[in-house]
């Protein structure tokens, strides 16, 4: 699908999976665009946010690379253009989107980068996103956004108190909610365990670089598991990410006290949270305004 970046005509050469309502059979008013992005590709759908479920075509596009952020923005932008597609009558435009990213954001400014060009830092995603679809969005962290569909329609719906998120892949993406408030931003996968960053041992990716059994890399997830219990004292772990896949592989070799769920939400995780985050906002503006 033709693409122009304000500098070249390009083509994305999407991957499609059908999503599991149809746009015939929701209202709008109830439907979000999410968008998720990662080193390698760009997953988008639009959701139906009252119950978390996809709805018409998910997209994936390759994530331009180098992955520079005006670049991105654009890919985006067309990803959301043909989202919108089967909707007629202006009715898309007023979908919100929600876009979650491998970066720690703030106020829409993307402040570390993790798979992304260094650009990333300090780059106003939110507004270059607004200024290029013509409606707001919201940028958030990657994992934030996928714990928050695991907490509202996944392994952490109907748990109260102190809920942990582990998204485990080659990095180790944390997100935490109390009674289902997140706290964003949260790098736990950095915190030191035994004089390194825990990330590169505990992430799954750590497995392969050290040439680990699953033993021996359980040993080390459950050092880290235990420091997260000793600091956070939560009341539930939920595993998602790659690492979830493959969880019969640790599982039973695991010792922390605090009980654990196999997220259910899978790839669909970020794009169905950066959907809700963007609904839930625009609830929450309009309030203010009424």
């Amino acid at each position: 699908m033709p693409l122009l970046d304000g500098r070249a005509l390009v083509t994305i050469d999407y991957k499609m999976s059908p999503g599991e309502l149809e746009p015939g059979d929701v209202r709008a008013a109830d439907l979000g665009i999410g968008l998720d992005v990662g080193g390698s590709g760009i997953k988008g759908s639009v959701v139906e946010v009252t119950t978390g479920r996809r709805v018409g075509l998910r997209l994936r596009a390759p994530t331009p690379q180098p992955s520079a952020p005006r670049e991105v923005v654009a890919a985006m932008d067309q990803l959301v253009r043909d989202l919108s597609s089967p909707w007629t009558g202006g009715e898309a435009a007023s979908f919100p989107v929600g876009v979650g990213i491998p970066c720690v954001v703030r106020r829409g400014v993307a402040l570390t980068a993790a798979n992304v060009e260094k650009a990333w830092i300090g780059f106003p995603v939110a507004s270059e996103m607004s200024e290029r679809t013509g409606r707001p969005v919201t940028v958030a962290n990657d994992a934030d956004v996928a714990g928050l569909a695991e907490v509202r329609f996944g392994a952490g719906r109907g748990h109260s108190g102190v809920i942990m998120v582990l998204t485990i892949g080659t990095g180790m993406g944390t997100a935490l909610f109390v009674d289902g408030r997140l706290v964003p931003n949260l790098e736990l996968g950095h915190l030191e365990l035994n004089g390194r960053d825990a990330e590169e041992r505990v992430a799954e990716s750590g497995k392969a670089r050290f040439e680990l059994s699953w033993e021996d890399w359980a040993k080390g997830f459950d050092a880290y598991l235990h420091m997260l219990e000793r600091l956070f004292w939560p009341d539930l772990f939920i595993f998602g990410g790659g690492g979830s896949k493959r969880a019969d592989n640790y599982l039973p070799l695991l010792t922390v006290r605090t009980p654990i769920a196999i997220a259910t939400m899978r790839n669909d995780a970020g794009i169905v949270g950066a959907a809700l985050m963007a609904a839930e906002r625009r609830s929450r503006e309009a309030i203010s305004v009424g």
